[in-house]
């Protein structure tokens, strides 16, 4: 594989990872059926695809900075943001649908919500490009947050 392709291929790559772990994690079976979901909850099979892109669009935006940045620690720091960022993506569908826990994962979501405004704000100062690619993925998680919140609210304590 040439140089130019492993960047590509790490991203992509530990995006997949991300992916299979998380809805590994991702238990949407008779608990989370029987929540009580606000009326303007999403159709249950937009999640996947919206994932789907919000993923490539991430690794695009990983590649994009990481090849625009100069070698050594600001490269460094970047893979260190992408994989804290990772971690807290899994977290959350670990501590909602794992545990069974919206009101930890309404709390956690505030850390991931921060994580991916850092990545917008680490990668777009190598790239530009990149802030745009990682806004969905602030939308999404944002939008996420408000509909852990409603999920918090209109259920029985956890």
């Amino acid at each position: 594989m040439t140089a130019r392709w492993k960047p590509v291929a790490w991203a992509a790559g530990a995006a997949l990872l991300v992916a299979i772990i998380g809805g590994g994690v991702t238990d949407t079976g008779p608990w989370y059926q029987a929540l009580e979901k606000p009326w303007f909850q999403p159709p249950d099979w937009l999640f996947a695809p919206a994932w789907t892109l919000i993923y490539a669009l991430t690794a695009m935006a990983g590649v994009t900075s990481w090849r625009a940045a100069p070698p050594g620690a600001q490269r460094d720091w970047l893979l260190v943001a992408f994989a804290a960022n990772g971690f807290l993506n899994v977290l959350w569908s670990l501590l909602f649908f794992g545990l069974r826990r919206p009101d930890w994962a309404l709390i956690e979501v505030v850390f991931l919500f921060l994580s991916v405004a850092s990545l917008i704000w680490l990668a777009g100062r190598h790239a530009p490009v990149a802030r745009w690619l990682l806004l969905p993925y602030l939308l999404w998680v944002g939008f996420a947050g408000v509909l852990n919140l409603a999920v918090v609210r209109l259920n029985a304590a956890f």
